[in-house]
């Protein structure tokens, strides 16, 4: 099932995509307000896939209106570094033996056409292809990393956009390079996982219409109920949090010479099964 909400940044509803359309979907705003921690607490995924077998609903084209970040403003964004053997490479660091945690703003969850605002004062500007796992189900304590699979809600492809400088030349602490407005453009569907085979699921990212990242999550050093499971010894994960699981090789700052975005760059990525990004960088006003 591929969840979405389109409408007004701030005023947008909640959706469920036909199982056989890349296009069509029904509105499920009449069974909950948004896809948030109370859609996930009160069983909104069920509720949502029995909409698709009542044949009294009609549909709308999601071509014809704009498509925000598939879930609401969560409670927490956490976060994952150097999560993938190519990556690892071309930062030059060791291969972590334990998940590099960080946070962002929740705050920075924009979709998936959305303008990139670069942030006042900024020259590094990054990105960061990656695969989003949405938690479903209160996280703390869980005993393995197989029980932590039943606690994902789902998977969604996710930018997890860095100021360098601010991340790593202004006191050492990522989350001022990762909390900027417009840094985490999600999207356009959050899907079950049944339907994601994220053992092996190309990441690609295009700038400009040149691959710049072209992975995949089979490369990951620790895959997402490991990181579930691993975060939940350390912290308690609500309905509806997030966490960015890491990128693949393939960075601005990893090029020679180092390419970051400016105004008028045109982001693309894609993630089969959960869809696609096209994202203007623009100046911040």
């Amino acid at each position: 099932m591929r969840l979405l909400r389109y409408g007004l940044p701030g005023r947008e509803r909640p959706a469920v995509m036909l199982p056989d359309s890349d296009h069509l979907a029904i509105d499920i705003s009449d069974i909950t307000h948004d896809i948030d921690a109370a859609f996930f607490e009160n069983d909104g995924m069920a509720k949502a896939g029995r909409v698709l077998s009542d044949p009294t609903r009609d549909s709308f084209d999601t071509r014809s209106v704009r498509i925000g970040a598939p879930i609401a403003r969560p409670d927490s964004i956490y976060a994952i570094g150097l999560n993938y053997r190519d990556h690892v490479a071309e930062s030059g660091m060791d291969t972590p033996s334990e998940p590099v945690v960080f946070t962002k703003a929740p705050n920075t969850l924009v979709g998936p056409a959305d303008d990139i605002v670069v942030p006042r004062g900024a020259d590094k500007l990054d990105w960061e292809l990656e695969l989003g796992v949405v938690i479903g189900r209160r996280a703390t304590y869980l005993a393995s990393p197989e029980t932590a699979a039943a606690h994902i809600a789902g998977y969604l492809a996710a930018n997890d956009l860095s100021e360098r400088a601010w991340q790593l030349e202004r006191g050492g602490q990522w989350l001022k390079g990762k909390s900027f407005p417009t840094a985490n453009p999600a999207g356009p569907y959050l899907v079950t996982p049944d339907e994601a085979p994220v053992d092996d699921l190309r990441l690609v990212l295009r700038l400009n219409g040149e691959v710049m990242q072209d992975g995949s999550t089979s490369s990951m050093i620790f895959d997402p109920a490991y990181i579930v499971w691993y975060l939940s010894q350390f912290l308690v994960m609500e309905p509806g949090d997030l966490i960015d699981t890491g990128t693949p090789g393939g960075i601005g700052m990893g090029k020679k010479p180092p390419r970051y975005l400016v105004p008028g760059d045109v982001v693309e990525a894609e993630v089969p099964v959960l869809g696609k990004h096209r994202n203007l960088v623009v100046k911040s006003q």
